[in-house]
């Protein structure tokens, strides 16, 4: 029987993708989790499913992170929640993992694909995670997702790789102001992986997947369990003392 003793991990997009694999590898971990989508509520009971087959207890709340106005709803009920399914009132670990990609050159990316970045990538993880500090326990931690595109340039990525590189910084000082509650806040920054983000173009291209595993030393592209192990691992006692650090997990990619 797994009791409220158990820590507890809320994965923002935690339906599908990269999202998914995190969840899962929490689960292995012996986390509980709080999962939200966007649209796919069909495929986040899946994955709850999935993680009660591990063991373990989960829910799925619906959220759109670019939607600040709605976090204060959504925290209500994820307090709901977390009575009601885990017999508590906070959560140990927030991963701020929901996004969307963008592929347009600097010269021509407009306003409005610049605020939709904005909105989703720095803003929306910015307030989400203010507002979740009421609910976090002392001694947990956070972890943000970045990309391999902060260190090394695609053309085409300007706008996205502006917003990580935001979300990077961020993650220090966050580390700093939080090192008060013990939380720990961690960066990951995944290269290229096949999946469905980004209309699933590193996974069905296949000329820029031999092109990317070309550039990367060990000679594949990424898949979503490269990344899923590592977030799970930063919110375990196994990672005590990583604080304030940006993780890339990439294979070696442009070394």
């Amino acid at each position: 029987m797994v009791n409220s003793n158990n820590k507890i991990a809320l994965v923002t997009g935690g339906s599908r993708g990269l999202g998914k694999d995190m969840a899962l590898n929490l689960a292995k971990k012996g986390l509980d989790l709080v999962l939200t989508y966007n649209s796919k509520k069909e495929e986040a009971d899946i994955v709850v499913n999935e993680i009660e087959k591990l063991g373990q207890k989960a829910v799925a709340i619906q959220l759109n992170v670019a939607e600040v106005n709605s976090f204060e709803l959504f925290f209500q009920k994820v307090e709901t929640a977390l009575k009601d399914t885990f017999a508590t009132d906070k959560i140990d670990f927030l991963v701020n993992n929901a996004g969307v990609g963008l592929h347009e050159s600097f010269s021509t990316t407009t306003t409005s694909q610049f605020d939709d970045l904005v909105n989703i990538q720095f803003k929306g993880p910015f307030f989400l995670t203010q507002k979740a500090l009421g609910v976090m326990n002392d001694g947990g931690g956070i972890v943000n997702i970045s990309s391999g595109l902060t260190r090394f340039s695609f053309p085409g990525y300007a706008t996205y790789a502006s917003m990580k590189g935001a979300m990077e910084t961020l993650t220090k000082y966050q580390a700093k102001e939080l090192g008060a509650r013990k939380i720990r806040v961690n960066i990951v920054a995944p290269g290229a992986i096949e999946t469905d983000f980004g209309g699933g173009v590193v996974r069905d291209n296949e000329q820029l997947n031999q092109q990317i595993a070309s550039v990367t030393a060990l000679g594949r592209v990424g898949l979503p369990d490269d990344i899923g192990s590592v977030v799970a691992f930063l919110c375990t006692d196994e990672a005590k003392w990583v604080n304030g650090q940006r993780i890339e997990v990439s294979g070696g990619m442009n070394l």
